[in-house]
């Protein structure tokens, strides 16, 4: 069929709906990014110093964390109809909607990293003179990123998709042309925008996930370092002992199971070894 007669077939694909719209797409695509990054930034510039106040004053976590919990739990229209009579028909009615549905994940999750930060970097760090500033942003900060940008992935892929709910009042982004296909059932616009939401979000947490990597490379290094020393440790399923010349000396050493036939590792313990078995005053057995 002709790409000209996909528009009027209603196709779910259609190459001219994308040449003829193009830039309804486009306008629609960046409405739709600065509207999530907004949320989610102004989200975290609020859920910080939440977080902080749980943190301090114990008592004050429990209703941090349930008010935060209610408010997720609130209906997006009914969350835009209470806020309606504060912002009227604009982007900021919808941008602070989102804000508050953010909140509750990335209020635990600063929390949960935090929490995570081993007691023995904190008072070593109050040992070496640290005040609890410089502790927070040198030292308890850097190790809680982990989670925290866990946290910010899952804010901002959520933030994404409810960003679609501003089309009630206009301001949905891409969500305004899936709420306008609906109503005639335009199958093109309707996939087009749908598969556009899916994409931003996936970009939105490679991108967060690669600034990750870069604010974090001690975890790449630690990773890196387990599985090398995973490699060096000597198999301990073979036979440690043997007939002269295979490391158990002239008199056999002792063997943790009989030897495989034919098996060409015989378990010789090398000085220095991983894993090599240490005599008193922590002298290595080099073979019995």
């Amino acid at each position: 069929m002709p790409a000209q007669g996909c528009l009027a077939a209603n196709d779910w694909i259609c190459g001219e709906y994308l040449r003829s719209r193009g830039q309804e797409l486009i306008d629609a695509t960046v409405q739709h990014v600065w509207i999530t990054a907004a949320s989610v930034a102004i989200g975290l510039l609020v859920a910080f110093p939440l977080a902080l106040l749980a943190r301090a004053r114990p008592s004050f976590a429990a209703p941090v964390l349930g008010l935060t919990t209610l408010l997720y739990t609130i209906p997006s229209l009914a969350m835009f109809s209470l806020l309606l009579p504060l912002f009227g028909l604009s982007a900021a009615l919808v941008i602070t909607g989102l804000v508050l549905y953010s909140l509750t994940i990335l209020v635990r999750n600063i929390m949960a990293g935090l929490a995570a930060v081993p007691e023995e970097a904190r008072e070593a760090a109050l040992g070496m003179g640290y005040g609890r500033g410089r502790l927070l942003w040198e030292v308890e900060l850097p190790l809680a990123l982990p989670a925290l940008m866990a946290g910010l992935r899952i804010a901002t892929v959520s933030t994404v998709a409810l960003t679609t709910v501003g089309s009630i009042v206009g301001r949905g982004g891409l969500g305004n042309l899936i709420a306008d296909a609906l109503q005639s059932f335009f199958k093109a616009q309707v996939l087009t925008a749908s598969v556009l939401c899916v994409l931003l979000a996936v970009v939105a947490d490679l991108l967060l996930l690669g600034v990750q990597r870069l604010l974090t490379p001690w975890t790449r290094i630690r990773g890196a370092r387990d599985v090398r020393d995973i490699r060096d440790v000597p198999d301990t399923s073979t036979s440690h002992g043997g007939g002269p010349g295979q490391g158990g000396g002239s008199g056999g050493g002792a063997s943790d199971g009989p030897a495989r036939p034919g098996s060409a590792r015989t378990g010789t313990a090398r000085v220095g070894s991983v894993g090599a078995p240490a005599g008193p005053a922590g002298v290595t057995k080099a073979g019995g």
